[in-house]
């Protein structure tokens, strides 16, 4: 959360020299070797000092590290490890300086870019022609991987996505609906992101038919996820369900509310994905799978949970106040779960004192 700290001033006309931020460093994910920029871009009255902190601690500079004249921090090779030092990873912000006092930015927090060993590979299965196949694989990748997908080593996903009964779901889940003998085959997961290429263990689709399929109850292979996101992202509620003959997916909320209809799309068969959801669309959602003609159904449910980032509704404004006198500054911001508000001053944390009172959560 950026917060801007209360400057004090004693000299009347002087707010025109007040400093600001035209940049401020924002969170990034850095790669192991190369160099890397934070930004910190000041106005107001010369000569201003830029100086940098990582983890709340000066940030020594040298040939590896320096501040540029424009007051970016560069890091000429970005490390994970080095020797008798701490890595290079850590949240860093700057801090300007002038006659009139000092301003510190929002803290950015610097990754290293990563991608582990798959944790979670796609199993071998067999299925009735007809029926559904679901392969999945998870991989923890800083920044997250994309996904992709292999049939017998052969990266068709582009193929894949064109077919009316393969779903691709970006969290490394593939669907099969209608699976037919040609879809048999070894399947694969492909996760790709800045810092490598990884492929996951290989699964075999198997597919059995050629008897006549009998009536079979309609199951939820997969129900939805309790799922936490921010405003304006993308929400996919995953529902895919079998049975003979094949289920309807119905989707409804457990308040009853209405789901509405704008930015709302059905993936495949059943699963629900809502495009730049707002807090309104938190709540429980539930699939239903619905033997046809009947009221026979099975049902899942998964809770979306929607957050907003802080933002300030309202922030102090600069006075100037005779020796003795009071000044009252105001702070006001709103957010999902409610920010909680500090208060600096020359960028060192305000306290309550004998002269200074925090009210209203120290706004």
């Amino acid at each position: 959360m950026s917060v801007h700290p209360c400057l004090c001033r004693c000299v009347s006309g002087c707010l025109a020299s007040e400093l600001s931020f035209l940049l401020e460093p924002t969170d990034v994910t850095a790669v192991r070797d190369r160099p890397l920029m934070l930004d910190c871009r000041v106005q107001g009255e010369e000569p201003i000092m830029i100086t940098w902190r990582k983890n709340g601690s000066p940030l020594p500079t040298g040939p590896r590290v320096r501040v540029l004249a424009n007051g970016t921090l560069l890091l000429q090779s970005f490390q994970k490890r080095r020797e008798g030092t701490d890595a290079d990873m850590g949240e860093y912000d700057c801090a300007a300086q002038n006659r009139y006092g000092m301003l510190v930015s929002r803290k950015a927090k610097v990754h290293l870019a990563s991608l582990p060993k798959f944790h979670t590979h796609p199993v071998s299965m067999s299925v009735d022609e007809g029926g559904v196949a679901r392969f999945q694989c998870q991989v923890n990748g800083v920044p997250e991987a994309k996904i992709t997908w292999e049939r017998d080593r052969v990266l068709n996903a582009c193929d894949l996505s064109s077919r009316s009964r393969y779903t691709l779901l970006p969290m490394g889940i593939l669907q099969v609906t209608g699976v037919r003998q040609a879809d048999a085959g070894v399947f694969r997961c492909v996760a790709t992101n800045i810092a490598n290429t990884r492929y996951s263990n290989e699964a075999t689709l198997n597919v059995t038919g050629g008897a006549p399929r009998t009536y079979k109850e309609p199951i939820i292979l997969s129900g939805p996820q309790n799922l936490t996101i921010t405003v304006h992202q993308t929400a996919i509620l995953e529902c895919i369900a079998t049975g003979n003959p094949r289920p309807i997916v119905s989707w409804s909320r457990l308040d009853g509310r209405s789901i509405g209809v704008e930015g709302i799309q059905v993936l495949g068969t059943g699963n629900l994905m809502i495009s730049d959801v707002s807090l309104q669309h938190s709540g429980v959602y539930v699939c239903a799978a619905n033997r046809p003609g009947t009221r026979m159904r099975r049902t899942a449910l998964g809770r979306l949970v929607v957050q907003a980032p802080p933002e300030f509704l309202q922030w102090p404004q600069s006075v100037s106040k005779p020796a003795g006198g009071s000044a009252v500054f105001t702070c006001v911001a709103q957010g999902v779960p409610e920010p909680h508000l500090i208060w600096l001053k020359n960028g060192k944390v305000l306290m309550p004192g004998h002269n200074v009172k925090l009210t209203n959560n120290n706004r």
